[in-house]
């Protein structure tokens, strides 16, 4: 989709902003932030100090008002679009959009991720997502699935939830048309993305299989019934806020839903036994970091294989802002790496 004159605007400031000396980066950030015996890193300060003096929200008044707003603020910090990738748009049973991303020179028979978006089931869209997919497509060296699926409050829990699921039996079904190895193939996603993930992983072990060889959760929620110490030191300030977090909920987890229900949060499962191993991700300064870390511990406990991250110096989102170089490239580069050796080939 074409860049508007604006955001090619505000897109040239922001580069021109980090393009600046370290300390006139810093003079802009103000003084350092530190809590929990973390540092935030310059340039997410940086970033988090433009943010807040926009005051721009995440969340509030109409959803599809909010939509726009997540779609205008991350046009500006995704970057230029990633190249060699080419992409097919595929429809997966129920009349559920996909994009198919495929980097160049990728033989047939690679490794696939099927990936959710974050959004916290409201917002967000695969387009929001495109050069995060384009990356871990072309630095993890597999074909990337981004799925589409229903956003509440128009389809409320469990639509997301069973869209996750019907789209991992899609690319498994339909592996080959895909150019994909059937048995491997991933789920992943960031933020509420996160969370489809690994639901969709729980809920296809537990049936019996077919299941996915690996999970990448970038910062998921998995639980909401219980407010962490993470959510009280990280709630204001820094991104996602306490109060998004309460807004994206109630449109997705409407009156009457049980929050305790493993495909709303998978943390609460029963069994964890037989997942497929998992690269956890979180950041330091997000409400989501703590519960992030209890479903690693929860996975490992059961068994499970499972690599843990904590990206300490930096704050919710950062999948979204690779145009901006330094750490959230690091970060996310990180994760790719973690996707390529989870999805190699077995001897």
């Amino acid at each position: 989709m074409p860049k508007s004159f604006r955001s090619r605007v505000e897109a040239s400031g922001l580069r021109f902003i980090f393009s600046l000396p370290r300390f006139a980066r810093r003079l802009i950030a103000g003084r350092t932030i530190r809590i929990d015996c973390q540092e935030l890193a310059l340039d997410a300060q940086l970033l988090l100090r433009l943010h807040n003096l926009s005051r721009v929200k995440l969340s509030g008044g109409e959803p599809a008002a909010a939509r726009l707003r997540l779609a205008a603020s991350q046009e500006s910090a995704a970057g230029k679009r990633i190249e060699p990738v080419s992409i097919r748009e595929v429809t997966i049973a129920d009349g559920l959009p996909a994009t198919l991303y495929t980097p160049g020179g990728l033989p047939k028979g690679s490794g696939l991720l099927v990936f959710f978006h974050g959004g916290g089931w409201v917002i967000g869209t695969r387009a929001s997502h495109d050069n995060t997919a384009r990356y871990l497509a072309q630095r993890a060296g597999v074909r990337v699935l981004s799925v589409e699926y229903r956003l509440a409050p128009e389809n409320p829990f469990p639509a997301a939830a069973e869209d996750a699921v019907t789209a991992f039996d899609y690319a498994y079904a339909k592996a080959q048309d895909l150019g994909a190895d059937p048995d491997r193939i991933a789920v992943g996603g960031d933020s509420a993305g996160g969370n489809l993930a690994a639901v969709a992983a729980q809920v296809t072990t537990r049936r019996g299989g077919p299941a996915p060889a690996f999970q990448l959760l970038i910062y998921p929620a998995v639980d909401a019934t219980q407010r962490r110490r993470s959510r009280e030191l990280f709630g204001k300030d820094f991104f996602l806020t306490d109060e998004d977090m309460t807004w994206f909920l109630d449109h997705y987890a409407q009156p009457g839903v049980d929050r305790a229900d493993p495909r709303l949060s998978p943390l609460l499962a029963t069994d964890f036994s037989g997942l497929p191993p998992a690269y956890i991700s979180t950041a330091g300064f997000d409400p989501l970091r703590d519960e992030g870390e209890a479903y690693a511990e929860k996975l490992r406990e059961a068994g499970v294989a499972v690599a843990l991250s904590r990206q300490s110096d930096l704050f919710h989102g950062y999948v979204n802002l690779i145009g901006l170089g330094g750490r959230f490239t690091e970060a996310l580069a990180e994760a790719a790496g973690a996707l390529r050796v989870g999805l190699s080939p077995r001897p």
